[in-house]
This record gives structure tokens, sequence and C-alpha cells, in this order.
């Protein structure tokens, strides 16, 4: 089984499943982010915000190929990219860290390992960049399918809350921590990854 881990760009954007190449709930404020659902636009929206952090920033995502079929996808920047992110009662995130935004993994590739090698190249690409950690918004509430991560999920593979909320706590892995995890982690990143999987609602916060 051959895989490849692919820089985000915009050549590479459609490969990604068609609900999460539409979502602009991180990429906006829920303002905008509503205006551009009800304008019927949000793919533009999507292009534009990848076009401005590649063009900034640089890369801000992977996706996964298998024998050349993309079957997951991570995104990840600095908190400033990231307009939602002001929004959760729990911010900001620690000016030296990266927020991993999101991720998915579809169901049929779950189990293989995939989520621990995506996560560690994120890692090592942010640790590159001159950051020490990844921070995230949890979502503590049980069987949520939403565009957030699952808090559980979060502190099953290392993360530990830096700020507790009952709904969306602020986590944090350090760097240092992350590259040397063991392969017992491998499931649970594979369940971190996959737990994104329905339809995501844009929703206030």
């Amino acid at each position: 089984m051959g895989r490849r881990l692919v820089p985000l760009t915009l050549d590479n954007l459609p490969d990604l499943p068609g609900r999460c190449r539409s979502c602009v709930f991180w990429e906006l404020d829920p303002v905008s982010g509503e205006a551009a659902v009800e304008a019927g636009k949000p793919e533009l929206e999507k292009e534009a915000w990848i076009s401005a952090v590649l063009l900034e920033w640089g890369s801000c995502g992977r996706v996964v190929y298998v024998d050349d079929v993309p079957v997951g996808f991570v995104l990840y920047a600095p908190p400033a990219y990231v307009p939602r992110s002001t929004a959760f009662p729990t911010s900001p995130v620690s000016p030296d860290a990266v927020q991993l935004i999101t991720g998915l993994i579809i169901p049929e590739y779950q189990g293989q390992g995939l989520g621990r090698v995506m996560v560690q190249t994120v890692a090592k690409d942010v640790l590159r960049r001159g950051f020490k950690a990844i921070e995230a918004f949890g979502d503590a509430r049980p069987e949520q399918a939403t565009c957030v991560l699952p808090a559980d999920h979060l502190l099953a593979v290392g993360f530990k809350t830096v700020r507790p909320h009952p709904v969306y706590p602020r986590l944090r892995l350090e760097l240092r921590t992350t590259l040397s995890w063991k392969e017992d982690v491998e499931m649970a990143l594979d369940r971190l990854l996959g737990a994104v999987q329905k339809e995501p609602v844009l929703r206030p916060l």
C-alpha cells in the first residue's frame, strides 16, 4: 500500500471531501461564514483563504493519499489566520503555538496509522517553523459531529487542557512530546481524525 502526504494547495484542494471543500466554519468569522453560505459561494471563500495563507505563511495543511486515492486531510495555521477562533470562549491560542484546525480520515481507511503519520508530519513542520506547540479547541460534548475536534480524543493523544470550559476547552500539545509518540497512540489518533465525519453545520458559539 503506497501512501503519500502532500502539502495542501489550490491544485489538490478539490481532493478534500465535498463537505469539507465547501466548509468555511474556521476560515471566516461567524457572520461572514453564514453570509458566504447564504450567498452560495463558500468554495470560493475557501480557495481565497487557502491562497492567502499559502502566500503569507506557507503550507497550512496536508492531504494523505493511499495508492493515489485521497483518504484524509488535516488543516492547521497560526491563530491570526483563523477568524473563527476568536469567537471561542477559551481563546486566544497561545502566541507560541499553531492551531490544529480540523482533520478527517475517511472511515474505510481508519485504523491504519494514517492519523498518527499525519499529525506527526504537522508537528515536524510546525516545529521547523519555530513554534513550540500545537493547540486546538475541543468539543467536550459527547457524540457531537462538527468541525470542532472532540476534546476527549485530543486528550487521548497527549493534549493537555490549558483553559477549561464545559463545552469548548482549549488544549495544548508540546511538540517535543509529539515527536516521541509511540505506536500505542495510533488508534487514538485515527479516532481523533475520523471523528469529524458528518456534514458540518455553522452554529453560533
